[in-house]
């Protein structure tokens, strides 16, 4: 999946012009689509296009055979010959009958927006599961559109949309492609497997699991950094990265926590994508506690904010223990960082380089991981058990009783609610635990 050279010199070259359709009844669509198209141009910078113009136009409903209308089909014909432009960019998804009328129409690759966001995880992913997860998103997005893909499978010149399974003729054939997709899983379900055993080997530790999640762009990579001095990529970029990192972290009462950040959303994130990274995305749904790290800085904060609360519902981790992390307020305007707020939950406003800033959320982590107090008496060969309740929580008092610990430890209650059933028969009551206090007087 790694481009050779001549690919990113000729990716670089690449001229693009933007098409956007704007439905007229959608409430706020003008806003949306204007907001929409600027991000298009941005993930199109990402994929190394060179935009030469942004075309938009309003119809009530898509046209089935030309998506924007064959008036408008000829006025996009001539910018992209104005601007010697080999690639027209659409930012909605097309219709493989689409695809290869407007081909047949333009001369000029056609790529959609889920394909450009395909196209640029293929050239971003870097382990075994992010290579597979997008080989699979592409070929499950290939499938239904073979017969308008002709061109686009048949260029061998590089640039957007001809990495992956659009680099040989083989991948063509429906029959061949869908065997690839079981392959695929087949891989994906054995690394999945993998990724399941040390998820559960880390909840039977005890270690408090937070998962940094967000917006493309929002500063979580930066954030993770920050916080643990974890050498991870960090760009000013849409999906500067897609593979997940976990770093531990040292709260400022000396528990260890794990921090892990996945991979950032967008506004109509393919579904194919959203399926092929589920279980990287299901960091978030396995934590205990999630940081919703939000770009404060920018206008479209609330429709990114909406987006990410969609998607997390989507993978089964909505109502999740949430703090909303409103992100680069050194960017704002001193007048509105008063103005950021969450609707639910607890919320921080911070900068990733204010060490002040970080000093605050530790402690907010901190707080949320407080629980209540539970009493224990476990024998001292169950070593085991003695560890596990020390990782629970805060051990505030500690004693020997005979043969036995005592222990009134302050819990994380979703720690005690998944691991507590291990100390279910060693935990007693406040009384009990004092008379065993007394006795060894």
């Amino acid at each position: 999946m790694k481009l050779a050279s001549h690919d990113n010199k000729q990716q670089q070259e690449e001229r693009a012009v933007l098409v956007s359709l704007v439905l007229k009844d959608r409430e706020h669509r003008e806003e949306l689509a204007e907001y929409s198209l600027q991000e298009l141009v941005r993930l199109a910078d990402t994929a190394g296009v060179k935009v030469m113009e942004t075309l938009r136009q309003s119809r009530e409903r898509a046209d089935s055979k030309w998506f924007i209308g064959k008036g408008k089909v000829e006025e996009l014909r001539e910018r992209l010959q104005a601007h010697e432009a080999t690639t027209a960019i659409f930012d909605q998804e097309l219709t493989g009958i689409q695809v290869r009328n407007l081909e047949q129409a333009l001369d000029v690759k056609i790529i959609d927006r889920t394909q450009l966001i395909l196209d640029i995880f293929a050239g971003r992913a870097k382990t075994r599961e992010g290579i597979l997860q997008v080989d699979l998103a592409q070929h499950s997005y290939l499938l239904p559109r073979l017969s308008g893909q002709g061109k686009n499978l048949s260029r061998q010149g590089g640039g957007i949309g001809t990495r992956g399974p659009g680099e040989t003729k083989l991948e063509t054939d429906r029959r061949h492609i869908r065997n690839r997709i079981a392959d695929l899983k087949r891989q994906l379900e054995e690394v999945t497997r993998h990724r399941t055993l040390h998820r559960e080997r880390r909840r039977k530790s005890g270690v408090f699991q937070v998962a940094l999640v967000g917006y493309t762009n929002a500063g979580k990579s930066t954030l993770l950094r920050q916080l643990t001095a974890a050498d991870v990529y960090v760009e000013n970029r849409l999906f500067a990265t897609l593979d997940p990192t976990s770093r531990t972290l040292e709260l400022p009462n000396g528990k260890e926590i794990v921090l892990t950040d996945t991979v950032g959303f967008i506004q109509n994130l393919p579904h194919d994508l959203v399926a092929a990274f589920r279980a990287t995305l299901e960091e978030a749904n396995e934590a205990d506690l999630i940081l919703h790290v939000v770009d404060s800085a920018i206008d479209m904060r609330e429709e990114q904010m909406k987006v990410v609360l969609e998607v997390l519902e989507e993978l089964g981790a909505h109502g999740k223990e949430m703090i909303t992390v409103f992100n680069k307020t050194d960017l704002c305007e001193p007048g509105e960082i008063d103005l950021l707020t969450a609707d639910e939950g607890d919320f921080i406003r911070i900068s990733a380089y204010k060490r002040e800033d970080l000093e605050r959320l530790k402690l907010l982590i901190q707080d949320k991981m407080a629980g209540g107090v539970k009493h224990f008496r476990i024998p001292a060969m169950e070593g085991d058990k003695i560890s596990l309740a020390y990782r629970l929580g805060t051990v505030l008092d500690s004693d020997v009783d005979g043969d036995d610990m005592l222990l009134s430890v302050e819990v994380n209650m979703q720690d005690y609610e998944k691991f507590g059933y291990i100390l279910a028969n060693c935990e007693v009551t406040a009384g009990e635990a004092d008379k065993g206090e007394h006795a060894e007087q």
